[in-house]
């Protein structure tokens, strides 16, 4: 190909192109003072790892393998599943096996996975450990923190010093749980545990309740509707909205008045028709501590069991009624009664 010849009238020549100036872009740099200069520290040696890192490698739980683990007991089951008691074979140390019933597409499964990633990281001394999660033979399982007392379902505490530290304790573990943005939403009883350390930790604080909404995203009524608010149930009561942190509250109220008086505290038994639960929880006024109990517990019980879900107490804030603070006068004692709770030594905690 031939080259291209510029048009007519353009030259080429130096003296017909105009001469451009360049502009002088270079900065002196500043004078470096030695008198500051500091030597800068070795990076340590690859044969003695930092402290930090062996801090926390030490602190990050171990991974425990399905195959190592020998189911024992069965603890108790419900129309989710059934929990296992099982043994981790080379520590000796046990553990709850929650097995879901069902069969799950990949996408429901994979969204358990990140929701299950979300509650190992849940630490408090008051709230039952999430460990680990298998998906095995189709199944998911779910490796939960043991606890040898079994749940308070069926228990009864009528004395108040005892039910303070029960309740403070619950309060301390809902407290911590609601500052995570996490709602329980199926406080009761049976998902109330103790050990033999008489620690009272909430259970199934997450589990139930992402597994639901994951496996039917229109169920928004998780949990036992015999502890449930009045709002939640009907939500005419209060023009649809609804406060979660506060439905809680009034679950608690509804279990703490139950371990007293040793019975459902409604008109009607909590195992009723829906519609009679309905009617006794949505339409009759909240139940209240009988008159033989201190002022002190009737106001704690009232505070939680408010119809206006705006007027309940927070959990933080009920840690402070003078209620709970019965329950630290005097520990030993409260722990002796605690005592009391767990299964008489040689028989099964479930």
């Amino acid at each position: 190909m031939r080259p291209t010849q510029p048009p007519q009238g353009m030259g080429t020549s130096n003296q017909e192109r105009p001469c451009r100036r360049k502009k002088n872009l270079i900065l002196p740099l500043p004078q470096r003072d030695t008198s500051f200069a500091m030597p800068l520290p070795l990076p340590p040696s690859n044969s003695t790892p930092s402290t930090s890192h062996q801090s926390a490698s030490s602190q990050s739980p171990q991974q425990v393998a399905f195959v190592e683990l020998e189911r024992l007991t069965r603890i108790g089951s419900g129309s989710g599943g059934t929990v296992y008691k099982v043994r981790h074979r080379p520590t000796g140390r046990f553990y709850a096996l929650k097995v879901i019933f069902g069969t799950h597409e990949e996408s429901v499964r994979r969204q358990i996975h990140r929701e299950i990633q979300i509650l190992r990281d849940v630490n408090d001394q008051n709230v039952v450990k999430c460990h680990d999660m298998y998906d095995h033979s189709g199944e998911i399982q779910v490796l939960l923190e043991f606890m040898d007392g079994g749940s308070l379902e069926g228990r009864r505490i009528p004395n108040e010093r005892q039910l303070a530290d029960v309740a403070r304790q619950i309060l301390r573990g809902l407290a911590y749980l609601h500052r995570l943005h996490i709602v329980h939403r199926d406080i009761k009883p049976s998902n109330l545990l103790i050990n033999s350390q008489k620690q009272v930790k909430i259970a199934d604080f997450g589990v139930g309740r992402i597994l639901a909404q994951t496996m039917d995203p229109c169920n928004s009524s998780v949990g036992t509707i015999a502890y449930m608010s009045p709002e939640r149930i009907n939500t005419d009561i209060n023009d649809g909205q609804y406060d979660a942190y506060a439905g809680d509250i009034w679950s608690l109220g509804v279990s703490i008045l139950e371990f007293y008086m040793g019975k459902f505290p409604f008109s009607v038994g909590r195992q009723g028709d829906w519609a009679s639960l309905m009617c006794a929880i949505c339409m009759s006024q909240p139940p209240e501590a009988p008159p033989t109990a201190s002022m002190e517990f009737r106001d704690f019980i009232s505070r939680c069991l408010q119809r206006d879900p705006s007027r309940r107490w927070t959990a933080a804030r009920l840690l402070g009624h003078p209620f709970i603070f019965q329950g630290v006068g005097n520990q030993n004692q409260v722990y002796q009664n605690l005592h009391q709770l767990l299964p008489p030594p040689g028989l099964p905690s479930s």
